[in-house]
């Protein structure tokens, strides 16, 4: 697939990038390049391939997941300017 000028400065509009006459023209040949490798990607067969996230087939470490909340809140409200029954006290915000 190869773009002209007029849809390389079509795009530059949208992505907000301003561009003189004399860089579109190279643009559209880089652009065009850009495109003709994806369009090849997609004639590779892929059937019965799983899907990845990366390159190395890495795990992320896993750990249990258990609420814990510390029991640190007296500690954790000393911190507040104003508290009450357990809670931090804001300023009322809506009339």
């Amino acid at each position: 697939m190869s773009l002209d000028i007029s849809a390389v400065r079509a795009i530059a509009t949208l992505a907000r990038i301003e561009l003189g006459e004399e860089e579109l023209a190279p643009l559209a040949g880089e652009l065009s390049n850009i495109l003709n490798f994806v369009e090849q990607l997609s004639e590779v067969n892929t059937d019965g391939i799983e899907p990845m996230n990366s390159v190395a087939d890495l795990g992320l470490p896993m750990r249990a997941d258990i609420v814990t909340d510390g029991d640190i809140a007296d500690q954790i409200l000393a911190n507040a300017p104003e508290a009450a029954e357990g809670f931090f006290t804001v300023p009322k915000v809506v009339e």
